[in-house]
């Protein structure tokens, strides 16, 4: 059996530290390191929910609106769109052939304001 809260922990000390590296990389113009951190971000935050609603480890998946699904939260039609925007980024991460133009900078901000608000409200739900 799993200790839940130390899995909780794990994944809320990881999208910490993903969080903060997104923001570095978007200071230094890395438009789709900085979206793909993010989206790490996101991913980490709700396999925590997905530990707490479950009592178990999380899939090895990354689609995000999957996650949210399996975590139980229950959100807004606007996180969806959010993580539908951002979920893009981890294809593009993982493989690199698969490379969408990446958004402008004011267009990245917006998106990573999205995402920081997403993600606190994540955190709060716990």
């Amino acid at each position: 059996m799993i200790d839940v809260s130390k899995q909780i922990q794990y994944w809320l000390c990881g999208a910490q530290e993903d969080w903060n590296v997104a923001h570095l990389c978007l200071e230094n113009n890395k438009i789709r390191h900085a979206l793909f951190l993010a989206h790490l971000t996101l991913e980490k935050a709700l396999k925590a929910h997905v530990c707490a609603a479950t009592q178990d480890i999380p899939p090895k998946i990354h689609n995000l609106r999957r996650l949210y699904d399996i975590s139980g939260v229950t959100g807004t039609s606007s996180h969806y769109d959010i993580l539908a925007a951002i979920n893009q980024f981890n294809i593009e991460g993982r493989y690199p052939g698969f490379m969408p133009v990446a958004p402008e900078i004011k267009e990245a901000r917006i998106l990573m304001q999205q995402v920081g608000e997403l993600y606190q409200w994540l955190i709060n739900q716990l």
